[in-house]
């Protein structure tokens, strides 16, 4: 192993904890105190089980991105509601039989049924996380229940936390118990749940460069009504200086326009609701008929294999339902289905039924059905409308990708890179940089060479149906070993959905080299680095864990009489709980000395989704106790936003006198005779916290700039591991 300091600090013990919360709790009136029953929480929270970090980044923001209601609903919906645009063009090229038109309508009618109503809105958001959804909410809840990461720093304390444990009705049954030592003893099926969830995030991410490409593209072609002289390549300049735009902008947030969203997105619905009852009722009544699934039948018989091809276009009328999930923590689950229900599907399904009355009077316009069939009064109401509707649906998966790299790097699957608030409001708000400018080149790159939607639709079809399957696969598992479900209700989920969408994943995947390449090529990108820097991460880990420094080392340190005590308080991260981490000695060695109070931080991330403020902090003294070193493990649920620095800061020092005060109770003395003592150390803990912090931190990327921290704060360590 190579060495290589800047400047370091730090110490840890293995001592054993005195007591826990419990204990506390039932000690403390014998002993005379009265505990107040507010503040009790607070006070006990110390004394909980400690774990070990993920990620060491306390100000890097969580990944909830915690918008107001009405910008919540857009994003919700923002991506659902475009299809109508363009679906139709990518369904068939031509209408030779008024019944193929019908069955074409049917099949979208009933995947609309099947798929976001009955799969999504009424049986996988059932599968969330504590209230929050998307592949990674799926893995996190499977990972409560079965030991599947490969990091080693599970502690049975983790159950402890108050949200850790799903409620369920069911008791344990040895098929579900059976399915979850499948899993913790093969490391082949860890290692294929990881991927696969990964694979899942990277499609997701994925969509976050076609949708703004297909999305606005789709809106702005519809010029052309108007504008017959203009090229595709000028709709696609124009295409890509809306792109432009809207990426630079990513830098304010959502805060000042957000609250414009949910009215636009409002008035979208009822554009193409009312535009489709008009098609309806002045075209042709009778097309109402498509609601008989016999159409169906008929369509396959007829065209046989040009009917399974076009399977790949009327997926694309269920684009943004993977979202839906995603977005599950901002909303109130019967809101959703109400919304869903009585709002987005009515209208959508209006729109496609009023663009095929329309296609039996004018199957000569499918390439263009959307601008072709509205009536010329709302021509550029509606036009307008679809561009601030596609910019919105844009925003929304952009933000997504934000929230998705923030989650996965706080997991330990992503490389750390700048994330910053862009609200004092909404903390959850975030914004990536890096990823907003690569994203932007992606997308001017993407529209640029292709022009039109129709390679981009073959692309955006295969993301969208391969992280559905995923869910539907995830899901399953849940069934079977969280829920404990039948398994004949199992298999009947996945053979009716999945079964489904991998017929969906047959056609998408027919037009592969027509741009459906596209989306695998982002994620195979995505994945590589994701899986990466998770192996790092984990190798690393275990190579601290091996060569952690005893509790003996800490004892000497003690009678070192070069060992300089530097005034006021050094925070140093590390990842390791288990033991002092091996950067201390070296650091000592070249710098010997260390703050008058050291604490060793380490930031965990639970498979959860949020942890409560009373159970965040946990303490435990290093002795001997005279040295005044403390370990600190501070555990955040992946859609925590983390406090600022000043803020973190008082939060721990406040915690750690409560945990000195309270520690006392354990002395074999008793609390008479730790009075004074303890008096002194809360009182010596609060003067070195007068003459400020120091935050000792280990990695390049962890600079002030990165982590908030002001720069006359941060003193940064370093240690290169050869693995």
């Amino acid at each position: 192993m190579a060495d290589n300091s800047e400047h370091t600090n730090g110490s840890r013990n293995e001592e054993e904890v005195c007591g826990n919360a419990w204990q506390i709790q039932e000690l403390l009136p014998k002993r005379g105190f009265i505990v107040d029953e507010e503040a009790k929480p607070n006070r006990f929270a110390a004394f909980r089980s400690w774990e070990s970090s993920t990620c060491p980044k306390p100000w890097l923001v969580g990944d909830n991105t915690t918008l107001s209601i009405s910008e919540h609903r857009s994003s919700l919906w923002g991506h659902r509601d475009l299809s109508p645009l363009c679906v139709l063009k990518h369904i068939t090229e031509g209408i030779k039989d008024k019944n193929d038109l019908l069955g074409v309508l049917s099949l979208i009618i009933y995947t609309l049924i099947l798929l976001p109503l009955t799969k999504y809105v009424f049986i996988v958001l059932r599968a969330n996380d504590n209230g929050n959804g998307g592949t990674f909410a799926l893995y996190s809840l499977i990972s409560r229940h079965a030991k599947v990461s490969f990091i080693p720093n599970q502690q049975a304390e983790d159950a402890m936390v108050s949200n850790y444990k799903l409620e369920t009705t069911s008791s344990r049954v040895k098929r579900a118990q059976w399915i979850k030592e499948k899993l913790e003893n093969s490391r082949e099926a860890k290692l294929a749940l990881f991927l696969i969830t990964i694979l899942g995030t990277s499609m997701v991410i994925g969509d976050g460069v076609l949708t703004p490409c297909i999305s606005v593209l789709s809106a702005v072609s519809g010029i052309k009504e108007s504008a017959s002289s203009l090229t595709e390549g000028k709709i696609a300049g124009i295409s890509i200086v809306i792109l432009i735009f809207l990426f630079a902008v990513q830098r304010f947030g959502t805060d000042r326009v957000g609250y414009s969203f949910a009215p636009i997105i409002l008035v979208w619905f009822l554009l193409i609701g009312g535009i489709g009852t008009y098609n309806i009722f002045k075209h042709d009544i009778g097309i109402l008929r498509a609601f008989n699934p016999k159409y169906i039948v008929d369509y396959f018989k007829r065209n046989g294999k040009q009917a399974w091809i076009s399977l790949g276009g009327v997926v694309l009328c269920i684009t943004g339902t993977e979202a839906m999930f995603a977005d599950l923590g901002h909303f109130n689950l019967r809101a959703i289905q109400i919304g869903f229900s009585a709002v987005l599907l009515p209208s959508v399904l209006l729109a496609y039924i009023g663009q095929a009355a329309y296609l039996t009077n004018f199957p000569e316009n499918v390439g263009d059905t959307f601008y072709k069939s509205i009536p010329g009064p709302l021509y550029w109401p509606t036009f307008v409308v679809a561009v601030a509707a596609a910019i919105i649906a844009s925003q929304a998966m952009i933000s997504g990708a934000f929230a998705i790299i923030s989650q996965s790097q706080l997991l330990g699957c992503f490389p750390r890179i700048r994330i910053m608030h862009t609200s004092t409001e909404y903390e959850g708000q975030v914004y990536i940089p890096e990823l907003n400018y690569a994203l932007m080149i992606v997308c001017v790159v993407v529209t640029a060479i292709f022009k039109t939607t129709d390679k981009i639709g073959n692309a955006y079809g295969i993301a969208v149906v391969s992280v559905m399957h995923i869910s539907t696969l995830l899901v399953t598992l849940v069934m079977l070993m969280i829920w404990k479900l039948s398994m004949w209700r199992a298999a009947l989920f996945y053979v009716t959905f999945g079964g489904t969408e991998l017929l969906y994943i047959s056609s998408v995947f027919y037009k592969f080299m027509q741009g459906g390449y596209l989306p695998l090529s982002f994620s195979a990108v995505l994945m590589f680095i994701m899986g990466t820097w998770h192996y790092v991460h984990v190798q690393r880990y275990k190579f601290e864990l091996k060569n952690k420094v005893s509790s003996d080392y800490v004892r000497e340190l003690a009678l070192r009489r070069d060992l300089i005590r530097l005034p006021g308080i050094g925070f140093l991260y590390s990842e390791l709980v288990q033991g002092i981490p091996p950067i201390l000695p070296h650091f000592i060695e070249k710098i010997p000395s260390i703050h008058s109070v050291l604490v060793l931080v380490s930031i965990k991330y639970l498979p959860i989704s949020r942890v409560e403020m009373k159970e965040r902090f946990l303490f435990r003294h290093i002795e001997p106790r005279e040295h005044r070193m403390f370990q600190c493990v501070v555990r955040y649920g992946y859609n925590d936003a983390v406090e600022d620095t000043k803020e973190f800061e008082k939060l721990l020092i406040e915690h750690l006198k409560v945990f000195v005060y309270e520690e006392s109770f354990f002395s074999p003395n008793g609390h008479a005779n730790n009075t004074n003592r303890v008096e002194e150390e809360i009182e010596f803990i609060r003067n070195e916290m007068a003459k400020g912090v120091v935050y000792l931190l280990g990695r390049p990327r962890q600079g002030g700039k990165v982590m908030c921290i002001p720069h006359n704060s941060l003193l940064r360590v370093g240690m290169t591991y050869e693995i």
